[in-house]
């Protein structure tokens, strides 16, 4: 299953605004899937890959390790 991680979320596993990720995405830096209201969702796995690929940046545990409290289809 695709985890779809929010704008927010990226923003906190990068230490960035959310519109810096927005940015990103606009600039195809990231991939972004747009839900049916318009709001982007980004694939868990490619930003964890893109974290790993940053020298001295370490994966944000807090996110990577919660419980999601709800599934997403």
């Amino acid at each position: 299953m695709n985890t779809l991680l929010t704008p927010a979320e990226v923003a906190a596993a990068f230490r960035v605004d959310p519109k810096t990720v927005t940015r990103w995405a606009k600039a195809g830096k990231l991939t972004s899937i747009r839900t049916l209201g318009g709001h982007r969702r980004y694939l868990e796995a490619e930003i964890v890959a893109k974290l790993s690929e940053h020298e001295g940046l370490e994966a944000p545990r807090h996110w990577l390790a919660r419980e999601r409290t709800h599934t997403r289809a």
